[in-house]
């Protein structure tokens, strides 16, 4: 990998600069078995083998009666032998001419091969007549034994993150501890001589640093350990020292600020002077300004200062590398195709990601872009909920044209309720 950028003018295409750095990477080896039931959010780091069928015996899938196939014909008469409740073992073997009440969930009896549901039976004491208009196929109404999964079957493939449905899978298959990836530990380190954090008076020239509690905040989403490291001056000594000690124990660290190439952005120079710049600039907007990395083995991500770069970086570069380093692997995000609610005119030279709402109106579902785009604005962050991409080369499209579309946060309308 070379230690700087060798495309002209310094840039590289966002899709080179991901396989640059994830070709960088290497996931973290840190294994530990936990308890199912607390794994909300962690990646599994062995693949889960069933260790029973999926439904381990076979089941009514209705309320009704369990039959012979061969006996439930229209307008036959059965004679009831039993009922048989969810929870039940399975009983003795269905005659010829006999049938059993069996509710959802029950075993099937040994015999049975078919359900009939229960608004399909008129019944007359212990006799039953089937109302059917044609003959009952065998199987019908059933849950087989191992029809969603086989004994041995994969469960969850080494990779999965766990969320709500999966703890439901590992439940239903009796597991109560399984083998996940230790969580990252991601520490922030904020850059700036401007910045006071929040609480205190703003003197002239002075904001309050937002940068970290955003970065922070994205990471803990993620499911990893956030470390707040603090900010530091526009210092070349004083930033070389605070990476010195902070980088210890990581597994990861995101820089934001002095990652472009002013007489007060220091942190390419000084990841060059203790470790190892890959590479530095990516031909997006926003957050062209980008520093990829090593302290020692800690990769570096040196993200722009200003709040909608740093976070637009971290969503289409440090994202996917995290995904990665944690042994889920880098995510594509799901990409719409939608048309636009207004024009967008723009200087072409960059792949643009700009923020947008989606809209569902009379004209269907679409997309407008926010008024304003300035990299400074946190609040297009805050009022879109998509990122609108553009190709380098596209300098104006009108409404209507259709646009690829990234989510960033859930979206929903308020129910209608008539």
């Amino acid at each position: 990998m070379n230690s700087v950028c060798d495309r002209p003018g310094g840039l590289l295409p966002l899709t080179e600069a991901r396989r640059r750095l994830l070709e960088g990477l290497h996931p973290i080896q840190r294994v530990l078995k936990i308890p199912a039931a607390d794994a909300l959010g962690r990646i599994l780091a062995d693949s889960l083998l069933a260790p029973i069928p999926f439904p381990p015996f076979a089941n009514s899938a209705m309320d009704g009666y369990a039959v012979r196939a061969v006996d439930a014909l229209p307008g036959a008469q059965l004679r009831r032998v039993g009922s048989i409740m969810a929870g039940a073992a399975p009983i003795s073997e269905l005659g010829p001419g006999e049938c059993i009440r069996i509710f959802t969930g029950a075993p099937i009896p040994h015999g049975a091969d078919a359900v009939v549901v229960q608004e399909l039976v008129t019944c007359d004491g212990d006799l039953i007549r089937l109302d059917l208009s044609e003959p009952l196929r065998s199987g019908a109404n059933i849950r087989r034994q191992g029809e969603e999964l086989e004994m041995g079957e994969v469960l969850l493939p080494s990779g999965t993150r766990i969320g709500p449905f999966e703890l439901g899978l590992l439940a239903f298959a009796g597991l109560i501890e399984i083998p996940v990836r230790d969580q990252l530990c991601v520490g922030v380190l904020a850059t700036g001589d401007e910045l006071i954090p929040p609480g205190e008076r703003l003197a002239p020239g002075q904001i309050h640093e937002s940068n970290r509690p955003v970065l922070l905040g994205l990471i803990q989403e993620m499911g990893h350990k956030a470390v707040d490291l603090g900010t530091v001056p526009d210092d070349f000594d004083g930033l070389r020292r605070a990476l010195l000690g902070a980088h210890a124990g990581l597994d990861a660290l995101i820089t934001t600020g002095g990652a472009s190439e002013g007489d007060a952005d220091f942190v390419a120079r000084a990841l060059g002077d203790l470790g190892e710049v890959a590479f530095w600039k990516v031909a997006v907007k926003p957050g062209k300004p980008f520093v990829f990395g090593h302290l020692g083995a800690v990769p570096l991500f040196g993200l722009p200062g200003n709040p909608v770069s740093a976070a637009i970086i971290f969503l289409k570069l440090v994202k996917p590398a995290l995904e990665f380093l944690s042994g889920q692997g880098a995510q594509c995000p799901v990409t719409w195709h939608l048309p636009l609610k207004a024009s967008i005119r723009r200087q072409p030279g960059r792949e643009e990601f700009m923020r947008g709402s989606l809209v569902n109106d009379e004209g269907g579902l679409g997309v407008m872009p926010l008024a304003h785009q300035g990299s400074h604005r946190l609040t297009s962050l805050s009022r879109g909920d998509c990122l609108i991409v553009l190709p380098s080369e596209v300098r104006s499209l009108e409404v209507g044209d259709c646009v690829n579309v990234e989510l960033f946060r859930p979206v929903s309308w308020p129910l209608e309720v008539s």
